[in-house]
């Protein structure tokens, strides 16, 4: 290979004015990777970033999208039962699973990003394939029950605007839906439409405010922990951590990550420091994506405890049994208007049917990802049917499969609730893997989890491993 000194063209800022030093393996920083490193080092710092808002709002992406898929309408659906069921006492698990949730999230990003392969494709390289399919099928059944679960809200919920559609047909035909959204429309564009399509839930903060309440005990029940030892109540806060803490989460924003750096013009070659100094650089935008999406995750979880706490429960209705019961948590917000009930129904959709567009097709593509990545096939979003058949075929398989649960008799809204709780069982293995990869040198190099992750890490796991026996002693 030549070492001739690359010199940029004039324009373009340049990070070194001497060529780069040659690797240990002869490679060497081209011009292209330096000017995308120059135009990262370029970056307004500091306050000043919030005074380019266009950049800012770049920098949003995998995170702000696996953030607004945890409000699925499983998240919804167990957030509204839990407001319903013990009013705001349940407010502070909002709060204190919020560090959880960013410490697990951010190490799933860290390790897509550093390593450049999804959590099944790591696992692949470096461990047993025992452990390897263990986890992609663990992955599997919990994303399908789910994404059962998800469908069948969507259409509950749209049946309460039609409801002479046939049940059947209607389901079927979301599923197809979702399905085609999934396999043709360009990942570029279906990725800009996802951060967009969970601002229906911006319904439920708006709701919570108009109602208001003592705010001084909603601000206590929210800092200082209330438990009760009752199975209705355990059962609840199990199904918190499932829907905030869920296995797809983790796997799909590693993968997002991985194709982040593909659709950006990342930094390749070159010598380590240059290669660490980068992925520095993009680990301050992982950080700050995942921050804002799991923060407005939370934010939304806890103003809809407080909207059906403030609505519901204040009004004897501690179970929600159908779509229509949950949609009155929003007529607050609408009241005064004529058909004030149709039109909190009408919104109550638009939530369930927008964020199960959002999430559905992000339960389906993070099994696809993990079991794409455990057979060693061509797999992303980015890439058309005839690139990565068996990565699509997942996805259609998960769809189908979710679709077909359906059909066992399960409400659908009690089904909300219990694939939360089948998240927080399978969640305990898959976070063990993580924590794993996380602290092993050989994979991470210098990007190995430091004592506050591994403190929080391990304080999410113990308390996931909790939950998931209580859940089990709760279902036996």
């Amino acid at each position: 290979m030549s070492h001739d000194t690359i010199e940029p063209p004039a324009p373009e800022p340049v990070v070194e004015q001497s060529a780069p030093e040659p690797d240990g393996d002869g490679s060497a920083l081209d011009g292209d990777s330096r000017r995308h490193l120059a135009t990262i080092l370029n970056q307004p710092r500091g306050a000043a970033r919030f005074l380019h808002a266009p950049r800012f709002l770049r920098i949003l992406g995998p995170g702000l999208i696996t953030g607004a898929a945890d409000d699925d309408p499983s998240g919804i659906g167990t957030y509204s039962q839990t407001g319903a069921a013990f009013g705001p006492l349940l407010l502070w698990t909002a709060l204190y699973l919020l560090p959880l949730m960013i410490c697990v999230q951010e190490m799933c990003g860290r390790i897509g990003l550093v390593t450049r392969h999804g959590l099944a494709g790591v696992v692949r390289r470096h461990y047993s394939r025992k452990l390897l399919f263990a986890a992609v099928v663990l992955l599997f059944i919990a994303n399908t029950i789910n994404v059962g679960a998800d469908l069948g809200a969507m259409t509950a919920s749209i049946r309460l605007l039609l409801p002479w559609a046939p049940r059947t047909p209607l389901l079927i035909a979301i599923a197809c839906f979702v399905l085609l959204l999934e396999v043709f429309v360009p990942y570029r564009i279906y990725a800009q439409a996802l951060k967009f399509l969970a601002l229906s839930l911006l319904a439920y903060i708006v709701t919570g405010i108009i109602i208001g309440g003592d705010w001084r005990q909603l601000l206590l029940d929210t800092l200082v922990p209330h438990i009760q030892f009752n199975s209705a109540y355990l059962t609840l806060i199990v199904a918190l951590i499932g829907t905030t803490i869920s296995p797809y989460l983790f796997f799909w924003q590693a993968s997002e990550e991985v194709e982040e750096q593909d659709k950006r013009n990342r930094v390749d070659g070159g010598r380590r420091p240059w290669r660490d100094r980068a992925i520095k650089l993009k680990l301050k935008r992982l950080r700050a994506d995942t921050l804002f999406g799991m923060l407005a995750a939370e934010v939304t979880f806890w103003f809809i405890i407080q909207t059906t706490a403030g609505t519901l429960h204040a009004h004897h209705i501690t179970s929600i049994q159908t779509a229509a019961q949950a949609a009155q948590a929003l007529k607050p917000f609408v009241a005064g208007l004529p058909n004030a009930g149709l039109i909190a129904e009408a919104i109550f959709a638009l939530g369930i049917v927008g964020t199960g567009l959002l999430a559905v097709p992000v339960l389906a593509g993070s099994a696809a990802y993990g079991v794409a990545e455990a057979f060693g096939w061509h797999e992303g979003l980015a890439k058309v049917v005839t690139q990565a058949r068996g990565f699509y075929g997942v996805i259609a398989a998960s769809t189908l499969i979710g679709l077909a649960l359906n059909f066992i008799g399960i409400n659908p809204i009690s089904a909300l609730v219990y694939s939360a709780v089948i998240n927080a069982i399978v969640a305990v293995p898959l976070l063990a893997l993580i924590l794993l990869v996380a602290n092993n040198r050989s994979i991470m190099g210098a990007f190995v989890n430091g004592r506050l992750s591994n403190v929080i890490g391990v304080i999410t796991l113990c308390c996931m491993a909790i939950a998931a026996v209580v859940a089990i002693v709760a279902l036996l």
